[in-house]
């Protein structure tokens, strides 16, 4: 009987969304509904596993954990590729690599940035404890129709962000390294330069894939550009901005609030100033976190469970 880990089920919901019972009698599930946060503790808790499903980029996988798994011999990530997944080193060790669809068609993340966008135009999270606390009005919000918007990386995610906020009466204005006017033109979009989108914009939100290239491209000199009332949001990845010029701003009141669901290091730390600021609007990595999303990744896990204790393994990843 194979054993199969269920990784990083926060909610405790992983086997409702999908048909688990599929894999009997060949699997014995195992959800761990706790991070495992360092290579020791994770190679302590799997080292009896056959197959682990990752959810997403939750924990790093690298070589150094692989080759202390002997009985590994299959990983399933959810979406189509996975950052923190030591590919070569799983090929190395013999284990194969199953992926899911994308589910990308929904947009869950774009719809959680406009929640994040609004949220901190109106301080919701802070006027939301203040009516709990038994106060009444603490803030004045600031309106969005007529203000611009920033948009770091217009791709599809990006589009759909910027097309939103022409449905508010916003002016979008757009920046990617290799962004051209029409392509900007396209998603109803004007392009400008870097400099410029941190000087006007009301508000910066950021839909960059974290590479080597974008590691750090929000830097202290951009974020000394924006308006004292602007407002910076990230729902992509945490690495893309410097955290410690984002916190220095903040702590400063350089910029009027950040709106962040990710995080450099995840999940955040218990003392890290992002739980405490009260100009930060923070959600715990949420972007694609929804019924829907979940329903396919996880049925397609089971899929490739199944296929593979067939022998016929599918969407498979290999080492590049």
């Amino acid at each position: 009987m194979l054993k199969v880990a269920v990784l990083d089920d926060y909610q405790n919901v992983a086997l409702q969304f999908a048909d688990w019972d599929r894999l009997q009698p060949t699997c014995d599930i195992t959800v761990f509904d706790r991070h495992l946060g360092s290579v020791d503790e994770a190679a302590a808790a799997l080292i009896e596993f056959d197959v682990i499903c990752l959810m997403r980029e939750r924990m790093a996988v690298p070589a150094a954990l692989i080759e202390r798994l002997p009985r590994l011999k299959l990983i399933v990530v959810t979406g189509a590729h996975n950052r923190t997944l030591d590919l070569a080193a799983a090929a190395d060790h013999g284990v194969a690599v199953s992926h899911t669809r994308n589910a990308s068609t929904q947009n869950p993340t774009s719809e959680l940035t406009w929640a994040l966008i609004l949220a901190a135009s109106r301080h919701v999270t802070l006027e939301s404890r203040v009516l709990r606390e038994g106060g009444w009005q603490k803030t004045v919000g600031t309106t969005l129709h007529g203000r611009t918007l920033g948009v770091l990386g217009l791709g599809r995610l990006g589009s759909v962000v910027a097309n939103i906020g022409k449905a508010f009466g916003m002016e979008v204005v757009a920046w990617s390294p290799n962004l051209t006017a029409q392509r900007a033109a396209a998603a109803g979009a004007r392009l400008v330069s870097k400099a410029e989108l941190f000087s006007n914009s009301h508000v910066v939100t950021l839909h960059m894939v974290l590479g080597d290239s974008t590691r750090g491209l929000v830097a202290a000199r951009d974020l000394a550009l924006m308006a004292p009332d602007a407002i910076l949001v990230n729902t992509s990845r945490g690495p893309l901005v410097d955290e410690a010029a984002l916190i220095d701003v903040l702590q400063r009141r350089a910029i009027a609030a950040a709106a962040l669901d990710c995080f450099d290091i995840e999940p955040l730390p218990a003392e890290h100033p992002f739980r405490t600021l009260d100009n930060v609007v923070a959600t715990p990595h949420l972007g694609y976190v929804t019924r829907e999303t979940f329903e396919v990744f996880l049925a397609d896990t089971v899929e490739n469970i199944e296929a593979f204790v067939a022998g016929c393994p599918v969407r498979l990843l290999g080492a590049h």
